[in-house]
């Protein structure tokens, strides 16, 4: 399935002029956004579905990057935090346009 304009729109923003987009994880699977330092790690997942967010949220944990981002559309960052808080992964959920946010701690 073809990616969106808006998905490819927020990968690349949160990527920044000299990051990289979809960048090569273990076990063949890809981050969608990195900044140029490699501290900044992000994911933009579309779709609620608490699985999808959830393997959004692994793949964020299988990142080096210390600040982790898991960007989804609004009426969807609840359940965004808990699939990262099932995950085991300490980050920040955004909604797509960046306007709202919330931190997010790993439960122990």
């Amino acid at each position: 399935m073809a990616e969106s304009d808006s998905h490819k729109r927020a990968k690349s923003k949160a990527a920044g002029k000299t990051g990289q987009t979809e960048v090569q994880l273990p076990r063949n699977r890809k981050l969608d956004a990195l900044t140029a330092g490699g501290r900044h790690a992000t994911e933009v997942e579309r779709s609620g579905a608490p699985s999808l967010l959830e393997k959004a949220a692994r793949r964020l944990k299988a990142s080096e990057a210390p600040k982790k981002t898991l960007k989804v559309p609004h009426g969807d960052m609840d359940a965004a935090a808990e699939a990262m808080r099932a995950a085991g992964v300490s980050g920040k959920v955004e909604n797509l346009s960046g306007t709202k946010s919330r931190n997010v701690r790993a439960r122990k």
